[in-house]
């Protein structure tokens, strides 16, 4: 009787145990605040779901740069080559025309566009009539929804050397018809100015939420102690929106190898190559049209390997001038 007494209490005993590690987690904090916040977590989930099937899983692909990838063989079946796409890359002269292009035409971007929708969005709070603000929020975002085909269309038309606004308005001081889409020396001009019609309008939205949750008061005791316009902007704008401008500045110089294939595309012509040829394009033509793909894939690779240190690389700066207030993470 007294064995059967002490197995049955080694039975609840080890169960026990088993238990405590369960139910120590289940009442942790973390467990807690989760469940808290399950419906929230719910709403989460497809977005985490979209991200590792349409993001995180085709990260596989990535491998063929590193293959002689074929069809018929499929990627698991390609020969791996090491690092043989990358050497063709770095020993081909026409790598570095497009990297310079590209450089080029993004830095050009990062000066001239990304101050633009900082300037508009201090500009359209200054306006105080609330309809003739919306009128002009609406015609400045409305570029944003118009797909490149369209807005390249409409460029082209503008530019047209015969029939074109621009020219015939040139035509009246009696200047000779330029064709600004086939002149190197205009086209990335045409690409740094249409860029910054098309997004300046979306951007604006951000600067200007963060303008809304700076404290009013702050504005009514300038405007007591004599401030002007420019006084105002200069020291309570500007420094309540750093943060945002910084986090902004960091994720635009994180991309600045992305010059925007879509605009390029449909504006661009072999006349233009010299200056427009970026990274994107480049691999477009390799990938899609020559259907190398390994080579393509190493080329893309490289860009995003760039952007990858170029972020870490600008937060890092950014942090250690602010003494470490300002950043992404």
């Amino acid at each position: 009787m007294s064995n059967n007494s002490n197995t049955l209490n080694y039975v609840e005993t080890d169960t026990d145990l088993k238990l405590l590690k369960p139910k120590k987690i289940f009442n942790s904090p973390l467990a807690k605040r989760i469940y808290k916040m399950r419906y929230y977590y719910l709403l989460l989930l497809p977005i985490i779901v979209y991200y590792i099937i349409f993001h995180y899983i085709p990260m596989y692909g990535v491998t063929i740069a590193f293959k002689n990838y074929t069809f018929s063989e499929g990627i698991l079946g390609s020969k791996w080559v090491g690092s043989e796409n990358f050497k063709r890359l770095f020993d081909s002269p026409l790598f570095y025309t497009i990297f310079k292009n590209t450089v080029n035409i993004s830095l050009q971007r990062l000066v001239f566009g990304f101050p633009a929708p900082i300037i508009l969005a201090i500009l359209l709070n200054e306006i105080y009539h609330p309809k003739f603000k919306k009128i002009l929020q609406t015609i400045s975002y409305l570029p944003h929804f118009i797909s490149w085909v369209i807005l390249a269309g409409i460029v082209k038309e503008l530019l047209a050397p015969t029939r074109g606004a621009i020219n015939g308005l040139m035509a009246l001081f009696g200047r000779e018809p330029i064709h600004f889409l086939a002149e190197p020396a205009y086209f990335v001009g045409v690409l740094i100015i249409s860029g910054i019609w098309q997004g300046v309008g979306w951007g604006t939205i951000v600067y200007l939420a963060a303008i809304a949750g700076i404290d009013m008061e702050q504005f009514d005791s300038a405007y007591i102690d004599g401030a002007n316009r420019f006084q105002i902007i200069r020291h309570i704008t500007l420094p309540s929106i750093k943060s945002v401008v910084l986090v902004l500045f960091i994720l635009n110089l994180g991309g600045i190898l992305n010059s925007g294939f879509d605009q390029i595309f449909n504006l661009y012509n072999p006349m233009v190559y010299s200056v427009a040829d970026v990274i994107d394009t480049y691999v477009y033509r390799k990938g899609l049209l020559n259907m190398e793909y390994s080579f393509s894939t190493a080329v893309g690779l490289f860009k995003n390997v760039i952007g990858f240190i170029l972020v870490i690389l600008s937060n890092l700066i950014v942090k250690r001038l602010s003494g470490g207030e300002q950043g992404i993470w």
